[in-house]
């Protein structure tokens, strides 16, 4: 299984967009899966279902951190690393999808109960979502 499947399949399973991207990465960079799950939890459904920035993008941010995140104040070399690496992840998605926000990627703002209810009649998590979190762990794969 690829690490895109796992992904997928996670998501599949119920997690959020954010935590099976970030989950699908969490042990080559030091991290358990529970860990990675509950730590994740709270960026799903563009951040705790907000609509704002989509999961599989924050998900992947946060695995982008756990490989090169600093862990000294004084090592900008890791900041700037890690962001360079984030800037070039939006990119690559925003050229993939047109958009960062879960609401602009899924036409419907699932922060409301009728943007809810849209995405859910269009089965969006199964149409676009899956996509976007397979599409983000492709773009880890090459970033990283």
């Amino acid at each position: 299984m690829t690490r895109a499947d796992d992904a997928v399949s996670l998501f599949r399973q119920g997690f959020s967009c954010s935590q099976a991207v970030a989950a699908a990465f969490a042990g080559d960079f030091g991290l358990d899966r529970d860990t990675a799950l509950r730590v994740s939890q709270p960026f799903g459904g563009g951040i705790a279902r907000r609509a704002d920035w989509c999961g599989a993008i924050t998900g992947a941010f946060l695995a982008i951190g756990l490989k090169h995140g600093r862990t000294r104040a004084a090592d900008c070399a890791a900041r700037e690393r890690t962001y360079a690496l984030v800037q070039e992840f939006i990119r690559r998605f925003t050229d993939r999808h047109g958009h960062i926000h879960c609401k602009d990627l899924l036409g419907c703002d699932i922060g409301t109960p009728e943007g809810q209810k849209k995405a859910e009649e269009l089965n969006l998590h199964k149409t676009r979502c899956e996509d976007y979190v397979r599409d983000a762990v492709v773009i880890l794969e090459e970033i990283l």
